[in-house]
């Protein structure tokens, strides 16, 4: 590559979805800075985006084809790409003789990198044909379709316009660690006299920036949201008209609030104290604009679809759903917008199959293990570490037994590539062309190849277009993929002249000079049409099944496990960079004081926190500040705390209408063993 400075974006699950700036001489990443062009960052990155040199050179990434034999036993011989191309063709052709068809072939990948290229996964496996393919969302889905029902659509606010907010509520979210860039326009509105309010569990660094911190029961977010309501009803601090012309279910609602809504209880179940509540509803019945974000940890539980609906119904009571840097906020789906050639590929028809075997990525062991014409027997990871960060660990290892080949794409040796057949090196994203767009801001960038492919690592789309040919050369017209199309190709079928109007672009020449905003976001509204107010019916039922309080169910597990995000990593990647964990203990599990004094556990001692699913060993570190019945642990590391996590499904939905109930998971603690011997 030639020396200079290239154009790149982070494609992490990251709100920022940042723009840098790679800084290259002699072919090598010598540095990289933010990029002041871009419209939301502004030159800045996180710590992450700063040690992009150690992550594209560590010398622990991947930097040829391996295989190992037998599965899991860590004897890995090194393949050319040739000889990996060669035994993947082989065997999807021969399972497609065996059955008649690809049903016996799927993938699993998600999100380890969002850029639009990336969908090349999917393109390769539906030219193919039918095959067994991941369908919904583990991260989002139950928030997403909570907007849908609300609003109509899911929300396009403009997160900047938080900069002339008066009043901002952050509900679940820690945007101080996970969402840097946001905090400058919080702070700037704090600078102008607006107040920050942050409810959470866990007293994170962004609530001791607040002016008003609530500490809450996981999982009571409705309760809190309707026991405002109450209390801004009853205080007569509602905007009538406003939500008059909103919606039609106004009286009917607020009936239903005065009738059902007991603040007593409302107290008693979530743990916020009446003081705290009248605060906040004198706060949202006052001052205007009030912008309310509803954090992904909300709907992480079986009530997260109430406790957005009602969040929403909150603000919209207060007549700040869209009124100027009021609004809600919680993640966009801009990428939907695109034509996204990729993901969209039609395959070949197949004579007896219609289309494709779905299985919802949420319990996607639990269905694939139930397959039986044909069962499962060959898959494909990409942008996943499930053995890290999934849940039903067990439920995947059994899967993984029936597997005749599994093939994993990454840049490091992760959990799970440790237990498949094949791994391919990954390229990084300074290696290969793409095109981003965030979920968060609304700023589309280009990424540009700016150095060689570390050692043989390869893209996606690269292995896609090399496998394709591989599987014709050996079975002609098994797939129909386009491999003579080249990365920009792509990235221009993407920008139609309907994206390049919305964009406000000429050609993509624009984008290497600088990103560019989405322009028909509304900066005031969601583009409302008639707000459905929550709840229903029945909604307001204090949960029986609630194990806030260990005394309710004396026989189950009696703590709450959460994992917040961490500052230095997503997930499980980056943990294995000195430079941002050079003396991260991450076996240490954090307890409460009153966890602490009830197991006669010291600080630092060795304990075990297990359940049903699994058990995990660490190292108790002591929160006065922890809601007395949670437990809190780091994500991915040697002793993944996903193997405490199994499978629950919300009574309301079905698993592919939510998401992921990581914050179910309910565990026991005791001191470790053999301190017992």
């Amino acid at each position: 590559m030639t020396d200079g400075v290239y154009r790149n974006t982070c494609p992490r699950n990251c709100y920022g979805t940042c723009g840098i700036l790679s800084h290259v001489k002699n072919g090598k990443l010598i540095k990289v800075t933010g990029d002041p062009k871009h419209g939301y960052t502004k030159g800045k990155l996180c710590a992450k985006g700063y040690a992009s040199t150690q992550f594209v050179y560590d010398a622990k990434r991947l930097k040829y084809p391996m295989m190992q034999n037998p599965r899991g036993s860590g004897k890995w011989k090194r393949l050319s790409w040739e000889e990996a191309y060669t035994i993947i063709a082989t065997k999807m052709i021969e399972l497609n003789q065996r059955y008649g068809s690809n049903l016996a072939a799927g993938y699993n990948k998600f999100s380890g990198n969002l850029g639009i290229l990336h969908y090349a996964v999917e393109g390769m496996f539906n030219s193919f044909g039918p095959h067994t393919k991941p369908i919904g969302n583990p991260c989002a889905q139950t928030g997403k379709l909570a907007n849908i029902y609300s609003i109509g659509h899911n929300l396009t606010f403009i997160p900047e316009s938080m900069v002339n907010s008066k009043l901002i509520v952050i509900w679940g979210a820690n945007p101080a660690i996970t969402n840097v860039h946001q905090m400058k326009f919080i702070y700037e509105a704090r600078r102008k006299g607006a107040k920050l309010v942050v409810i959470d569990p866990i007293f994170t660094k962004t609530g001791q920036k607040a002016d008003l911190y609530i500490q809450i029961n996981p999982g009571t977010d409705a309760s809190l949201a309707l026991g405002l309501t109450k209390m801004i009803i009853d205080g007569k601090n509602y905007d009538e008209q406003s939500i008059k012309e909103q919606s039609d279910e106004w009286e009917q609602y607020k009936s239903y609030i005065q009738s059902t809504v007991n603040l007593t209880d409302v107290c008693k179940y979530t743990g916020v104290s009446i003081e705290a509540i009248s605060i906040l509803a004198e706060l949202y019945g006052t001052m205007k604009p009030a912008a309310t974000w509803n954090g992904l940890g909300i709907q992480r539980n079986s009530n997260g679809n109430e406790s957005i609906g009602a969040i929403n119904s909150l603000v919209a009571i207060t007549g700040n759903l869209t009124i100027p840097s009021g609004g809600l906020y919680y993640m966009h789906f801009d990428v939907d917008d695109f034509p996204m050639t990729l993901l969209n590929h039609l395959g070949p028809e197949h004579p007896t199959l219609p289309s494709s075997r779905e299985i919802d990525i949420n319990n996607y062991a639990e269905n694939a293990l139930s397959f039986t014409e044909p069962p499962l027997k060959f898959m494909w990871i990409a942008s996943r570490n499930i053995m890290t960060q999934d849940q039903d660990i067990r439920g995947w290892e059994e899967l993984f037994k029936q597997m005749e080949l599994i093939v994993t794409v990454d840049l490091f040796l992760t959990k799970t590539a440790m237990q498949s057949d094949i791994v391919l090196p990954a390229s990084s994203h300074f290696e290969e062309e793409d095109l981003n767009v965030g979920y968060w801001h609304h700023w589309l960038s280009i990424n540009q190849k700016a150095i060689d492919p570390y050692y043989e690592s390869k893209s996606d789309l690269r292995i896609a277009r090399e496998l394709t040919k591989k599987l014709n050369e050996l079975s002609p017209s098994f797939s129909n993929f386009p491999s003579e199309k080249e990365p920009l190709d792509w990235i221009k079928d993407e920008l139609t002249p309907e994206i390049m109007q919305r964009y406000s672009m000429d050609s993509i020449e624009d984008l290497l000079l600088e990103s560019r905003r989405k322009q028909e976001v509304p900066a005031n509204s969601a583009g409302l049409d008639k707000f459905k107010l929550f709840p229903d019916t029945g909604l307001y039922i204090l949960d029986s099944d609630d194990h806030s309080t260990n005394e309710m169910h004396p026989d189950s597990p009696a703590y709450r496990l959460l994992s917040p995000q961490s500052l230095l990593k997503i997930h499980s990647q980056y943990e294995e960079l000195t430079w941002l964990t050079p003396d991260e203990d991450e076996d240490r599990i954090e307890i409460s004081k009153d966890i602490a004094e009830r197991h006669q556990i010291k600080e630092n001692s060795k304990i075990e926190v297990y359940n049903e699913h699994g058990l995990i060993i660490g190292f108790a570190k002591i929160n006065t500040l922890l809601p007395k019945n949670v437990i809190t642990a780091k994500q991915g590391g040697n002793n993944p705390i996903n193997q405490l996590i199994g499978l629950r499904s919300a009574p309301k939905l079905d698993m592919n209408e939510s998401s992921t109930f990581f914050y179910d998971s309910m565990v026991d603690i005791r001191k470790w063993r053999e301190e017992n011997v």
